[in-house]
């Protein structure tokens, strides 16, 4: 444990920054919405500190297959890196946010084409919303989902060329999948390729599904208020970030369930090549 200490205490700190990009960039930040971000960066710090300190993980998945974990979470803030400073450059504008600025304007316009998750991210906004809230609205989800797509490529590249998760070492079942119970029933191989065919298929259909949700809420229920930068900025991070993610994961179930079959083929045919042997 105190050999992992050093290292959890930097991701800790990694996840402080994460938190708190958004108030310590943006302008007019209330006093209780930053008690509020203060107190989340607090409980999120002591999480990763405990899951990365830890024997075994209780919830972080492939802590020991790096760097799985370490592309998703700069995924994370490279996302509310940008973000925050496209909404910076709104009201404090300088030459880097008006960098920032012009790539969300340059993605969001190639990537808002008809029925493209952008594009419903744009329509899920009520009727009578202010052009300039759908400008950055169209800006954000563009260079958000960008971010995304590039780390998922990113990420099946790496699987392919460094044959990822091994990498030279053991690979841990029990250790980098502490949610998944071997021992539920079924075959273990059977179980992981079912769960990474759905995850693949939840983060493909998660980007168009969430505006459809939002736009019912905002019909039947009570609309979020995007007019806040701060929801904003959070509620398209969260939309192009955890459905990458849940896809990343499906790819990755779907390798250890390969890597397992493998080594049973493996002794497999050890043990018939044996018998043949002793014949």
């Amino acid at each position: 444990m105190l050999l992992r200490l050093p290292a959890a205490i930097v991701r800790a700190i990694l996840v402080v920054m994460l938190v708190i990009m958004p108030s310590a960039l943006l302008l007019g930040s209330g006093t209780d919405a930053t008690q509020v971000v203060v107190l989340v960066a607090i409980f999120a710090a002591l999480f990763t500190i405990v899951e990365y300190s830890a024997a075994s993980p209780s919830l972080v998945e492939f802590r020991d297959a790096p760097p799985f974990n370490r592309m998703r979470f700069s995924a994370l803030f490279a996302t509310v890196l940008c973000l925050s400073m496209i909404f910076r450059g709104y009201d404090n504008p300088s030459e880097m946010t008006a960098m920032f600025e012009a790539s969300g304007v340059a993605i969001g316009r190639v990537i808002d084409f008809p029925y493209s998750p952008v594009r419903l991210m744009v329509l899920m906004m009520p009727e009578g919303t202010d052009p300039a809230l759908l400008d950055r609205m169209r800006h954000a989800a563009g260079l958000s989902y960008l971010i995304a797509l590039f780390s998922i490529v990113w990420f099946i590249l790496l699987l392919r060329l460094q044959r990822w998760p091994r990498r030279g070492g053991a690979f841990n079942v029990w250790v980098n999948l502490p949610t998944f119970d071997p021992t539920a029933g079924g075959d273990v191989v059977t179980r992981l390729q079912r769960d990474g065919r759905v995850n693949i298929i939840l983060g493909f259909l998660l980007p168009f599904l969430v505006p459809a949700a939002f736009k019912l809420l905002s019909v039947f229920g009570t609309p979020i208020n995007l007019e806040n930068p701060h929801t904003l900025i959070w509620t398209v991070t969260a939309w192009a970030f955890l459905p990458a993610s849940i896809l990343m994961r499906g790819v990755a179930l779907t390798r250890v369930a390969d890597m397992i079959q493998m080594q049973r083929d493996k002794v497999r045919d050890r043990a018939a090549s044996a018998a043949l042997g002793e014949l």
